[in-house]
């Protein structure tokens, strides 16, 4: 016990050549017998302890320690688990990975799937996953044509996220649109719905049908164009990080209203993590009209960014296609087509992007091993 110095509030300890402090309370409520073996969920109650909570005996078991409490529990940390708080690391996080920018040239480097593949092997899924965390966009190849063959892939992540515009959505040209995507007219790039208080996380788009003349998908990593805005015009990316921005969506029935920050950063490791970007859903900017002139600058440099040629994947989406991609951090958008040239239809939904990481993390612990993800197959 020399090498522990116990103090008021918490004791001091040796950890692989420094000296960790940890508060008894922490300590008491991260026991490993604090939570259900079943459920994983905390069973302990650090309120019914008392005030003035410290251990009656502590010792260093090898590479243990040991905690006998006033009330008689005993608790045993393992040192490197301790270690790892005292070093900020936590549980780990599988799901924390350094995103990979892309530019215009990424189309034939795109990660492809086959439908059947990840329908059938879930370590193909935890690397379509791994592509979507990585690279933020994905192809599944060889959908049936089939209502349900969107839903079975979107579940292969989570559950199907709804929206105001409900379960799934039907993007094709219609009488009386109540979006301009239901029209034959361009698409400026966009995120969807940032008017919703948590915009949708992963966005799937099965090509239905696809014989009209003109449409091309156009698609940049806006988290790419971020940073270089970020490196060049430090001063323009603090604004877009910073301005809470009005968005609003209205329907005869609907009038959904919402702020977002235009970039947002990642809180794990500061990193842009994505965007909330909708000229066609901005509302009326509503800051005091002298930080217009500041604002407006920044907001026109990202938006022109986002739609130089290096940066704009552009190509078409073919029937049997569904292309997948993360709404916070890819813009999206598509050329005009001639209407009446041919049917286009593309069916979609949305699953939350907690889900995806869930999703990882779990198949990626069963599924070490990382197999190259096939991109320039044809199906």
């Amino acid at each position: 016990m020399s090498d522990i110095v116990l103090l008021e509030t918490g004791l001091e300890l040796p950890v692989k050549g420094e000296i960790a402090y940890f508060n008894y309370f922490w300590l008491r409520d991260s026991c490993p017998t604090s939570w259900d073996s079943s459920t994983q969920e905390r069973t302990f109650d650090i309120l019914e302890e008392p005030d003035d909570l410290c251990p009656s005996a502590v010792k260093l078991n090898d590479d243990v320690l040991e905690i006998v409490w006033s009330d008689g529990h005993q608790s045993c940390y393992e040192l490197n688990w301790l270690r790892r708080w005292f070093k900020g690391e936590n549980h780990g996080d599988l799901a924390i990975r350094t995103r990979k920018p892309w530019y215009s040239d990424h189309y034939s480097d795109m990660a492809r799937f086959t439908y059947e593949d990840v329908v059938t092997n879930p370590a193909s899924v935890a690397n379509w996953a791994q592509a979507m965390l990585d690279e933020g966009v994905a192809l599944i190849q060889g959908m049936p044509d089939l209502d349900e063959g969107l839903q079975t892939l979107c579940e292969l992540f989570g559950t199907v996220r709804p929206s105001f515009s409900g379960y799934v959505f039907d993007v094709k040209s219609k009488a009386n649109p109540e979006n301009l995507a239901y029209t034959s007219k361009a698409l400026e790039l966009h995120t969807d719905l940032p008017a919703e208080e948590l915009a949708p996380g992963i966005q799937f788009l099965h090509c239905r049908v696809n014989d009209a003349e003109g449409g091309n998908s156009l698609f940049v990593d806006a988290t790419a164009v971020a940073n270089v805005l970020k490196e060049n015009y430090p001063s323009y990316f603090r604004i877009l990080t910073e301005y809470e921005v009005p968005y609003r969506y209205t329907t005869g029935c609907q009038d959904v209203r919402t702020k977002q920050r235009i970039i947002e950063l990642d809180p794990n490791n500061g990193e842009v993590s994505g965007i909330n970007y909708s000229q066609h859903l901005a509302d009326v900017f509503d800051f005091p009209q002298r930080e217009m002139d500041s604002f407006y600058p920044a907001f026109r440099k990202f938006g022109k960014m986002l739609q130089d040629p290096q940066y704009l994947m552009n190509f078409r989406l073919n029937a049997g296609e569904c292309i997948v991609f993360d709404n916070h951090r890819i813009a999206h958008g598509r050329a005009a087509f001639i209407e009446g040239s041919g049917e286009r239809h593309l069916r979609g939904c949305y699953v939350d992007r907690g889900e995806l990481r869930s999703t990882y993390r779990v198949l990626r612990a069963r599924y070490p091993k990382m197999e190259e993800i096939p991109s320039t197959q044809a199906y």
